[in-house]
C-alpha cells in the first residue's frame, strides 16, 4: 500500500535513510558518509516537508511495515540566468532490501507522477549513481534517460 507519510513514520524513514546511505556507500564511499546524527537530521527535515505543499513524502507498506519511501518536491532547477524551469525533483527513493523486486519503487514513482501532474509539472529529475547498475536499469525501464553527467577527478597531489 502506498500512502502519504505521517509524523509517526519519521523514525522508520530515518532508519531507511540510514540503510540507503550504507547501500550507496558501496558505490561511492567518499560521498555517502553520514554524520553521527544524520538520521535524526533527516527526520527533522522530513517532518518539515510533510506540511509543505511543494513537497511530497510517500511510504510503501508491505505486511504492515514501512518498507520503502520516496521524497520529492517541486522546484525551479535553473539559476537566474536561465528561463525558469519548473520541475519535479525526486530527492530520495529507497526500498529496503528484503522488499525489492515487488514493484514498490515503481508504485512510489507512479504515485509521485500523479502528484506532479496535478501540480502541472511536465517532467521530473533525480540523481543516481553511475555505478548502480540495478538502479540505472530501473530508471531506464520507466522511461528515464541521462541528461547531465556529473563527473569527479582527484586533484593531483592532494592527500586522500
Amino acid at each position: 500500500m502506498i500512502r502519504l507519510a505521517l509524523e509517526a513514520d519519521a523514525r522508520r524513514i530515518g532508519e531507511l535513510w540510514q540503510e540507503m546511505v550504507a547501500f550507496h556507500a558501496q558505490f561511492d564511499a567518499s560521498t555517502f558518509r553520514a554524520v553521527e546524527n544524520g538520521a535524526e537530521l533527516y527526520q527533522r527535515r522530513l517532518l518539515e516537508r510533510l506540511g509543505d505543499p511543494q513537497s511530497r513524502v510517500l511510504v510503501a507498506e508491505a505486511a504492515g511495515v514501512v518498507s520503502a519511501y520516496a521524497s520529492a518536491m517541486i522546484a525551479d532547477i535553473t539559476t537566474e540566468m536561465f528561463q525558469p524551469l519548473r520541475c519535479g525533483f525526486l530527492a530520495d527513493i529507497y526500498v529496503s532490501e528484503a522488499y525489492r523486486r515487488r514493484g514498490l519503487g515503481r508504485q512510489l514513482v507512479e504515485r509521485l507522477c500523479l502528484w506532479f501532474r496535478d501540480q502541472e509539472v511536465r517532467h521530473f529529475e533525480w540523481h543516481v549513481s553511475a555505478r548502480n547498475q540495478a538502479a540505472l536499469a530501473f530508471w531506464e525501464a520507466i522511461g528515464g534517460e541521462p541528461t547531465i553527467l556529473r563527473m569527479r577527478a582527484d586533484v593531483l597531489g592532494a592527500n586522500k
